[in-house]
Formats: structure tokens, C-alpha cells, sequence
């Protein structure tokens, strides 16, 4: 009886062993921490910058698209560089979460040189105060989903002359030759 105890034992905790086992040496998907849209992200001090995109059709003019979470109970103007072109940018981020889509009172970053096609990366760095920033391999998107179809870069106001309407005549009572 007290073989037959012990022997239970034994093969519960081998069958238990063998069901947790992979648990015990595979590595756990779920603690690992990605970027799980399109966009990427970087973090400096307390600002974390969040699925940063920028959205081209003809890879010459580009927005630049992101949010910002803010962790700090203040304000900081983020400085945003673009790596290789004179462009800088300069965003204040409230406490919280802000976006720069276009859709509130934050504008996209309008990258006028951006010299990158669609499908390639973008090196922008983000820093503010005293931080150390970081820089972030942004990817170059077209509009063609839907959800970005709407953050595409609108070609800016010519300075073109308008025409004028030419003078009607006015009658006379003299007679012309």
C-alpha cells in the first residue's frame, strides 16, 4: 500500500513536471516589448514617443506623425531632429498623452526635403531639457491604407498671380472707325 502511495506520487509529479516543463526554459512571449503597430517608439526620461510614422506618397514631402506620452506632472518641449537634413522641430508635450496627427490643434510635422521612398526607415531623434535623447528608425508609409490616408501632405499654397478681368468697355455716343 505505501508502494502504491509513493507511486502515485512519483507519476503525478512526472506528469506534472511534464506538462509545465516547456513553461520552465521557453522564453515568455508576453514580457518582451514591441512596437505592435506600423510606427515605432522611443523613450526619453519621462517622455515616451509612440508609434512614430512618416506618411509619403511621392517620397520628396512627408508628415511626420506620432504621440507622446508624457509622464512628468510638467510640460517639455520635445526637440525632434531629422537625421541628414537641416529640419528641426520643436513640440510642446502637456502631462499625458498628446497627438500630432492633424486631427486636434496638433499639427503633423511637415518634412519638406524628406528625400526618402516609401518602404524605407528615417532616422529621427528626440531629446528635451537635459535628457540624453534617442534616436528612432521611423518607417516611410504611403496613404494607400485607410488609416493613413488622411495624414498624406497636402501640396502648400502657390504664390501665383491671379489674373485680373479685363475692363468691360463702356459705351459712348461717338461713333468708332
Amino acid at each position: 500500500m505505501k508502494a502504491r502511495l509513493i507511486a502515485s506520487i512519483v507519476v503525478a509529479g512526472a506528469v506534472a513536471l511534464g506538462m509545465s516543463g516547456c513553461n520552465l526554459i521557453a522564453p515568455q512571449a508576453t514580457l518582451k516589448q514591441y512596437d505592435a503597430s506600423d510606427g515605432v517608439g522611443v523613450t526619453v526620461g519621462s517622455v515616451a514617443v509612440r508609434n512614430a510614422i512618416v506618411v509619403s506618397d511621392d517620397g520628396e514631402t512627408g508628415n511626420l506623425v506620432f504621440s507622446v506620452a508624457n509622464r512628468d506632472d510638467r510640460a517639455h518641449t520635445v526637440l525632434i531632429e531629422i537625421e541628414g537634413k537641416e529640419e528641426q522641430f520643436q513640440v510642446l508635450a502637456e502631462p499625458g498623452l498628446t497627438t500630432f496627427d492633424g486631427s486636434g490643434a496638433n499639427d503633423p510635422l511637415r518634412i519638406e526635403s524628406l528625400g526618402v521612398q516609401p518602404g524605407a526607415v528615417l532616422d529621427v531623434f528626440f531629446q528635451y531639457g537635459d535628457e540624453t535623447g534617442a534616436t528612432a528608425s521611423v518607417p516611410v508609409l504611403t496613404g494607400q491604407l485607410l488609416e493613413y490616408s488622411t495624414l498624406v501632405p497636402t501640396p502648400l499654397p502657390t504664390d501665383e498671380p491671379t489674373e485680373m478681368p479685363t475692363p468691360l468697355a463702356t459705351p459712348t455716343t461717338e461713333p468708332t472707325e
